[in-house]
């Protein structure tokens, strides 16, 4: 794995917690609200899943699937491995950009990924992962965003001067993602906004 990429093995252990504390539920229920769209799935990659407790709620979808994690902290995986599901799974410490799966998924989930890069890295991974999937694939993605709101973009700089300082990632803004869904024809199936607009769900399908 390369040793440039995010990693959060320092806040493994804290992570849900810190995310509970500020967020709330937020986070969560900005990723459950998506996965009915997850029914038919049946290969279906997760990038930087941390933790792994979205895997307990996978379980929600009856037909087994084979599930690809892909994480950059390995101690985020020992975590998740610990999570008890009927679907099958696989667990990848790797760089998403270093990934080279056997076939294609007919889904992919992205929780909070590319807040973590500037707009190269997030096109470059973009890219990547497009041609990891089949056609007519969803993708469920989840993340900050701003609009202009004075507190949104406090929240965001005081997150981004947290992390600087525990050297988990150094950028200091969100890269614009929506214009690489565009240009590729995907199709937003749905969007939901949660904590006040600063969180949001989309679903898209290629």
């Amino acid at each position: 794995m390369d040793s440039q990429q995010p990693s959060y093995d320092r806040l493994a252990k804290h992570y849900d917690f810190l995310s509970r504390l500020v967020f709330f539920k937020s986070q969560v229920r900005a990723q459950t609200d998506q996965l009915h769209y997850l029914k038919n799935c049946k290969n279906l990659l997760i990038v930087g899943g941390g933790t792994g407790w979205i895997i307990k709620d996978l379980n929600a979808v009856s037909v087994p699937i084979q599930i690809t994690f892909v994480e950059t902290s390995i101690k985020m995986i020992d975590l998740a491995k610990e999570v008890n599901t009927h679907h099958k799974l696989q667990f990848i410490h790797e760089d998403i950009e270093n990934f080279k799966p056997d076939g294609k998924f007919d889904a992919i989930l992205t929780p909070f990924l590319f807040d973590n890069f500037d707009d190269g890295k997030a096109e470059k991974v973009f890219t990547h992962l497009d041609g990891m999937l089949l056609k007519n694939a969803v993708w469920l993605y989840t993340d900050f965003r701003l609009d202009g709101k004075w507190w949104k973009k406090l929240l965001l700089k005081s997150m981004h001067l947290f992390f600087r300082l525990i050297k988990v990632v150094n950028i200091d803004s969100l890269p614009k993602t929506e214009q690489h869904f565009t240009k590729e024809g995907y199709q937003l199936l749905k969007q939901k906004f949660y904590y006040g607009g600063f969180i949001e769900g989309k679903t898209y399908q290629k």
